[in-house]
């Protein structure tokens, strides 16, 4: 029996019609129970500036990856599709809104279907391919800033890994991190090492119990300690936040229980200087009239989780695969997949107390909305990301937001 996997654009077709059957749903609820209040401010006189839009054509389509920024302020990133062979592009978005193919993925022996970029200090862009590659289960890649590319793995469809689904990481010496959403000893997915010269090592597959479908890029400490989110698995089968240490001894931090403690996390992790981890779940939570809209949480180093702020039906809904944003005053960043005036996402903010401010709400006209993905901030404060937009209609854009 074929495997039914779980894609991005698979995922986020999924999740939109969710969110229209909740709103539906609740819209019907609150001819009998009233008005819902309001769960955020919204911000006036934040400006968004949509730097490119795709064509869905050569240029790319469906930028379903958090962009990395240079020095210079260049942008770069991926597209699921479009390009020369509509299987996916990297590309690059200058400070005066002009993009550049980097390169065209064509299939087989070479990948499909990129995902999020890490940026090497030499200019040199690394990132994990869905599916294609030599076994047609997904590879890693590296293009140089010449825009040659070449595959420094190929899954082999076993103990190996399938799919990779998240972003790398690297360490010291040139290591590269990630995970697979599949494979493994028993088919749950993996968190593997690659080395410089291509080798790749399995740190851990999971096996349901303690984990399932990993999919969120991994988060690395000094101490060399991994740690991320499975999407499913764990006691009630609901996803988990781990701990990958670097004899690969792993521990579940936090099993999400399917209620108010939020459901399905895709999005990597991000820490404070206690050792806190701050993370978003695409569902659950206790909004949305008990619809689970998603969830912004914390887990401190023992395991206990709390969470921030539980999305609802005024603000945003079905936070994705983009980890958050910290700032120095612990302040979290992020963006929803749904929601909003327009129910086409929203950027949030929300504080060290749980307090949400919204910082713009996509309408679905020139800025296309269906953000999916993370944001990137310069020095002045200033936000960057992409949204995916409604192919075929829509093929999504690359923004810039003034808060």
């Amino acid at each position: 029996m074929k495997r039914t996997k779980h894609s991005r654009a698979s995922i986020f077709q999924l999740q939109h019609r969710l969110a229209f059957t909740a709103i539906s749903l609740l819209v019907l609820a609150s001819i009998f129970v009233g008005a819902q209040v309001a769960q955020g401010q919204t911000v006036k006189g934040s400006k968004e500036i949509t730097l490119y839009t795709f064509t869905g054509g050569a240029d790319g389509g469906s930028p379903n990856s958090t962009i990395v920024r240079d020095a210079e302020g260049n942008l770069y990133g991926t597209t699921f599709a479009g390009g020369a062979a509509n299987l996916g592009t990297v590309y690059k978005v200058d400070k005066t809104g002009k993009e550049t193919v980097l390169y065209s993925f064509t299939g087989p022996p070479d990948g499909e279907h990129p995902g999020d970029l890490l940026r090497d200090a030499a200019g040199n862009l690394y990132g994990p391919n869905y599916e294609g590659g030599a076994n047609g289960f997904g590879a890693i890649f590296k293009v140089d800033t010449t825009g040659k590319e070449s595959l420094l793995y190929s899954f082999q469809s076993g103990t190996d890994g399938e799919y990779p689904g998240s972003g790398l990481i690297e360490d010291g010496a040139g290591n590269l991190y990630g995970t697979t959403g599949y494979g493994g000893k028993s088919g749950n997915g993996t968190v593997f090492k690659l080395s410089k010269s291509g080798k790749e090592t399995i740190l851990h597959s999971f096996n349901g119990a303690n984990g399932q479908y990993p999919f969120s890029t991994l988060l690395r400490d000094s101490a060399g300690n991994l740690y991320g989110t499975t999407s499913m698995g764990g006691n009630s089968g609901n996803g988990t936040v781990f701990k990958l240490s670097p004899t690969r001894k792993e521990t579940v931090l936090h099993n999400f229980a399917s209620g108010k403690d939020g459901q399905t996390p895709y999005a990597g992790l991000v820490e404070d200087e206690n050792g806190n981890l701050y993370g978003t779940t695409s569902s659950g939570g206790a909004g949305c009239d008990g619809f689970g809209c998603g969830t912004v949480f914390k887990v401190g180093p023992k395991g206990k989780e709390t969470v921030l702020y539980a999305f609802g039906l005024n603000d945003g809904h079905y936070p994705q695969f983009g980890k958050l944003v910290r700032d120095a005053t612990g302040n979290l960043y992020g963006t929803t997949y749904a929601g909003g005036q327009a129910d086409m996402g929203i950027v949030f903010k929300i504080s060290s107390t749980g307090k949400e401010t919204i910082l713009y709400t996509f309408l679905g006209g020139a800025d296309e909305g269906i953000p999916q993905t993370g944001l990137v901030e310069d020095k002045a404060g200033n936000f960057y990301g992409t949204t995916g937009g409604n192919p075929p209609t829509t093929y999504g854009t690359v923004f810039k937001l003034k808060p």
